[in-house]
């Protein structure tokens, strides 16, 4: 049977995060990677503001009050998350396949998860302040959940999130 490593992500997957996730195998295994994407990443506003302030990115947190995407939008930027991250794991010659799915982040994954038995799951996310500190974040609710380590990475970055 092939482990399986499932990984949920709001971002595309770039060169750092492949290396990120090659790096939980060894190269004589060869695990099946699924990428979720949760089609409706929206947060709360004040939320979203108050993360784009910590990280000192004034634009970013009045852009925050312009218009927020249509459902429609949001489905084409997941697939568009989707594709790049499926084309960047299939660089590596990984196993590799995922979904866009609608509803809860956390309960596509814990359900993904479960329905395959998975080995590891792997959240990877953009920094987000205030549920990084209160361990309110995809990561932490997720492991909380399944009761399994949860590794959480942030996008682009060697940094660990602490789950």
């Amino acid at each position: 049977m092939t482990d399986t490593i499932i990984i949920l992500t709001e971002a595309p997957l770039g060169e750092v995060d492949v290396e990120n996730i090659t790096g939980l195998f060894a190269d004589s295994e060869q695990p099946e990677l699924i990428v979720l994407v949760p089609d409706d990443v929206r947060r709360n506003l004040l939320v979203d503001v108050i993360d784009q302030l910590s990280l000192l990115d004034l634009p970013a947190a009045l852009k925050e009050f312009g218009g927020r995407e249509s459902k429609e939008e949001a489905k084409q930027r997941a697939e568009s998350t989707l594709q790049t991250s499926l084309a960047a794991l299939q660089a590596t010659g990984a196993t590799v396949s995922g979904k866009v799915f609608e509803g809860d982040a956390v309960a596509g994954l814990v359900a993904e998860v479960e329905e395959r038995s998975a080995r590891q799951a792997v959240v990877v996310t953009e920094p987000h302040a205030l549920e990084d500190t209160f361990h309110t974040d995809w990561a932490t609710r997720a492991q909380d959940k399944l009761g399994l380590p949860v590794l959480h990475l942030y996008s682009g970055s060697g940094f660990i999130g602490d789950s």
